[in-house]
């Protein structure tokens, strides 16, 4: 079992410090098709993650594999532009890697974002759902292995998840920018598979409303370091036997179509 240790992330802190050297109050994992945002920062500064110690790279299309600091509406952010999963071979405490070395560098805050498939047919492509809860079906967790005590507990408290503050700063900012948002329970899967319609069958009957490959690693490093977690998914496809068979081009092409309204929601959040 691959394991990241305390001087592992110790090693990346310091060099992202160096880098990106002014205190950081929030953090934003942007997913597949959504990294324009960070285009938007000022005073940006943007780190390769092939030039951080011991950190992975990210190899799928529509993640640009790159940390950017900057400020968002005069809040300092840093921001992950694509992020890596499971099903590219790495091990879970790697997947999260990227939320331990923001909690390493003072992030309490962060704003996870994705692209899903509707598992809820009420849902259309293009919806913004905000994440109420979520299914951890990718039956790994980044906490197995040796416990350091300096990250948090080990056994991690779920039942806030996803803040309930931010929920309602979010559900407010949408009104006022009348951006319409969904809200449900993401189910986490490895892939890289997109699902069957059986098991899009199943996660209905599970209660997920949308279903994807990512974000829950994250948001439960994230709890263990003390975060604060807010969820957001574009729906950029309809699960499998709702609506014709999937493409991942369709996914990054939906999220481009909406990333005016989504980039106003995150800063308007921000």
């Amino acid at each position: 079992m691959v394991q990241i240790s305390p001087q592992e992330i110790e090693a990346a802190a310091n060099f992202l410090r160096a880098k990106v050297n002014f205190p950081l109050q929030a953090g934003i994992i942007l997913g597949s098709g959504l990294s324009a945002l960070a285009e938007r920062a000022e005073k940006s500064v943007a780190v390769p993650y092939g030039s951080i110690p011991h950190f992975p790279q990210s190899t799928v299309e529509g993640h640009t594999g790159r940390f950017v600091g900057g400020f968002i509406e005069d809040t300092s952010v840093l921001m992950m532009q694509g992020r890596v999963h499971f099903y590219e071979g790495y091990p879970m405490a790697q997947v999260a890697m990227g939320v331990r070395l923001m909690a390493a560098l003072g992030v309490r805050t962060i704003i996870l974002t994705n692209a899903a498939g509707a598992v809820n047919t009420a849902f259309t492509p293009g919806d913004f759902m905000l994440i109420q809860d979520h299914l951890n079906l990718m039956f790994q967790n980044p906490l197995i292995g040796r416990h350091y005590p300096e990250w948090g507990e080990r056994f991690v408290d779920q039942t806030d998840t996803y803040s309930p503050v931010l929920m309602s700063r979010a559900r407010g900012v949408a009104k006022a920018l009348n951006i319409p948002l969904r809200e449900g329970v993401y189910a986490g899967l490895t892939g890289p598979t997109y699902e069957t319609p059986a098991e899009i069958r199943m996660l209905r009957a599970l209660g997920a409303d949308a279903c994807g490959m990512s974000t829950v690693p994250e948001a439960i490093v994230a709890r263990q370091c003390g975060m604060r977690v807010l969820g957001i998914s574009i729906i950029t496809n309809m699960g499998a036997g709702i609506a014709s068979p999937l493409h991942h081009s369709e996914v990054v092409e939906i999220a481009e179509k909406r990333k005016g309204d989504f980039q106003n929601l995150v800063m308007g959040i921000i």
